[in-house]
Parts: C-alpha cells; sequence; structure tokens
C-alpha cells in the first residue's frame, strides 16, 4: 500500500483504533479522525513506532456540517485507499424522553456523515479501480428495537447503503462491507447510557478480523460472532411485532 492512505473514523478508541492498526500493518498510512485530540494523538504516534507508516490526526465533530467538509478537503488530498466509516453511537432511553438534539446528532453521525466521506472517496476509487469501503453497521440492523429505536433505524440504513453500493460498485475494483458487530468491548454502551447491559461482549480484534477476512472475500455483508450471526438470521423468520418485542427484552439485559 506505499503512499496510499487509510482513512478511518471514530479513531480514538475501540474499534477505530483497532482498524487503524490492522490496516497499519498491512502498510496503509493513516488518517485518524475522531473528535479527542489528545487520544488521537496516543494512538498515532502507536502506530508510527509499531508499524512505520505515517500517522496524521484530524480532530473533528462529524455532526457538525463545517467540520466535514473540512475533512472532505483534507481526504481528496490522499490517495485514499481505505474508508472506515466507524464512528457513531447510540442512545438508550424511552424515545419521547431523549433530547431532540441528541437524536439529530445521532442521525446526522451515524448517517449522514457517512453517507458524505463515501461520496467523497468513490469517485476516486472507481477512477483508479481500486479501493475498499467499510461500512460499520450493527446487529441492530436486523430489527426495531424500543429503546434504542433510533440506532436501530440509523444502522438499518448503513446495512442498507453499504450492500447497495457493494452491487453498483462490484465490478469496479472498489469493495465494499458492511460489519454488523453484535455487543463488544468498546466505549459504546456507556456512551449510550447503560454499561450495565449486553455484557456477553466480543473484542475489537475480533470484530476487526470477522471484517478483513468478509473483505478478503468480496462479501456485501458480514456478522461478527456465530451467536450474533444466527440472531440475525432468525430475525428473517419473525414477525416484525415479534422482532420488536424480543429485541426490547435482549436490549434490557
Amino acid at each position: 500500500m506505499n503512499g496510499s492512505w487509510a482513512v478511518v473514523t471514530g479513531a480514538s478508541s475501540g474499534l477505530g483504533v483497532e482498524f487503524a492498526e490492522r490496516l497499519a500493518a498491512d502498510g496503509a498510512n493513516v488518517l485518524l479522525v475522531a473528535r479527542r485530540a489528545d487520544l488521537l494523538e496516543a494512538v498515532a504516534e502507536r502506530v508510527r513506532s509499531h508499524f512505520g507508516v505515517l500517522a496524521e490526526t484530524h480532530p473533528a465533530d462529524l455532526t457538525d456540517p463545517a467540520q466535514r467538509a473540512a475533512l472532505v478537503t483534507r481526504m481528496a488530498e490522499l490517495d485514499v485507499s481505505h474508508l472506515v466509516n466507524n464512528a457513531g453511537f447510540g442512545t438508550m432511553g424511552a424515545f419521547a424522553e431523549i433530547e431532540p438534539e441528541r437524536m439529530s446528532q445521532e442521525m446526522e453521525l451515524n448517517m449522514v456523515a457517512l453517507t458524505e466521506l463515501t461520496r467523497a472517496v468513490v469517485p476516486g476509487m472507481v477512477a483508479r479501480g481500486s479501493g475498499a469501503i467499510i461500512q460499520v453497521a450493527s446487529t441492530a440492523a436486523f430489527q426495531p428495537i424500543p429503546t434504542m429505536a433510533v440506532y436501530a433505524a440509523t444502522k438499518a440504513y448503513v446495512k442498507r447503503l453499504g450492500v447497495a453500493l457493494w452491487e453498483e460498485l462490484r465490478e469496479t475494483g472498489v469493495r465494499v462491507v458492511v460489519i454488523c458487530p453484535g455487543p463488544t468491548e468498546t466505549e459504546f454502551f456507556a456512551t449510550a447510557g447503560d454499561d450495565a447491559v449486553m455484557r456477553r461482549r466480543r473484542t475489537p480484534a475480533q470484530v476487526v478480523e470477522t471484517t478483513m477476512r468478509a473483505l478478503a472475500a468480496h462479501r456485501p455483508l458480514v456478522v461478527d460472532g456465530l451467536p450474533n450471526a444466527a440472531m440475525a438470521l432468525a430475525t428473517r423468520l419473525a414477525p416484525v411485532a415479534l422482532q420488536a418485542r424480543l429485541a426490547r427484552v435482549v436490549a434490557s439485559t
């Protein structure tokens, strides 16, 4: 990947760090994007020292259109070989009690920012005949989830968009994969408001390994972990009302 760059959003912790280190180990320079500048720089320094590649930080709040535009401008100056749309967050609680501004930010980050960044890199990748886009969705994308209604809806969008792009770009040399992790050992639940739920969690390393295998196999979508994959398959067989009831039970345990 000499001279190429992998752009990783949400790169200050969890899955973002794991993706950045995996792509750096494969020889890509990395552009690390997240809000927390101090954590980003620590990740960048570790990547530089361990893998001998370039690591640049780009602190940004991707819910802000102006800051997204600045990132798109920087990306246009680089030979972007990989885009990992990992940034996102969820909210937990009754729909009527969640602050409207928080919901708007959730939709802006999980859907709008992801879409804009993807659109920014696709033309260049198509022109070169190569590239890879990793869209981080969730097993939440497979069913409606009461008390996590907005989050599940945004991840359903990510899943549908990613699979559609996989088909559109299938013969261009550009690969797209949607990764749907289940509960994972990241900051997600603490940020969402309840770190005590869904304690049986996979590791970021497991999720990234699943993703990279699927990307190499040119698969459009993959669910991380056999129990999670079985759950996702089962949702296709259940009536939607039953899906919602069961999802509410699982989300609270």
